[in-house]
């Protein structure tokens, strides 16, 4: 019988076996280390560009700050002068407002038909005082007051039957109340919180 020692082909086999491990473990190791470099120079190129780009935006930006300075101070002055512009207009209104007011009142009595015998204002709040030859007429007087640009609002207070016997008339004493360019309203007061009991 022949005997054949078959101990050397096998230590030759996985010999091999050992052999093609290592190189495929090489194989991947260079294979993921070509990788990683090739991940990490791209990356790092891109974060280079990046930064590059933050550093243009940001010296762009710089240059900008000039401009934007200057338009905030712009609009603070622009805003300072609106808030005087509104005083003028006020302190114009103010000066003219009487006057205008008076005109507005005198073009739109009536001729021949209705006598103002009291004026009183207040705070923007007007009361005139007359009489009237009929119910018509303060109506038509109250109107023309409406249509003015000094009256806001124009109410009837009262009116009186007023005789004279000398001339045989019957005529209208009235009251009415308007409120003028001048009327600003007022906030309601606010209400006080009542404290409860302990």
């Amino acid at each position: 019988m022949i005997k054949i020692n078959l101990l050397p082909f096998r230590a030759a086999r996985i010999k091999e076996k050992i052999k093609l491990h290592v190189f495929i473990y090489i194989g991947c190791s260079l294979i993921l280390i070509l990788a990683m470099t090739w991940f990490y120079f791209d990356y790092s190129t891109k974060l280079k560009d990046l930064r590059k780009k933050q550093d243009k935006l940001e010296k762009e930006l710089a240059s900008y700050k000039d401009i934007t300075d200057k338009i905030k101070e712009l609009e603070k002055n622009k805003a300072e002068v609106k808030v005087k512009l509104e005083k003028i207009n006020e302190l114009e209104k103010v000066k003219t407002g009487p006057v205008k007011l008076l005109d507005d009142i005198g073009m739109s009595v009536p001729k021949d038909k209705l006598w103002l015998t009291a004026l009183k204002e207040n705070k923007g709040t007007l009361v005139l005082e007359g009489t009237a030859m009929d119910n018509e007429t303060v109506a038509d007087f109250m109107n023309r007051l409406k249509g003015t640009e000094s009256v806001k609002s124009v109410e009837l207070v009262r009116t009186k039957q007023k005789e004279i016997k000398e001339l045989n008339l019957n005529l209208k004493d009235f009251a009415l109340s308007c409120k003028t360019y001048a009327f600003k309203e007022q906030p309601p007061p606010k209400a006080k919180k009542k404290k409860g009991r302990r």
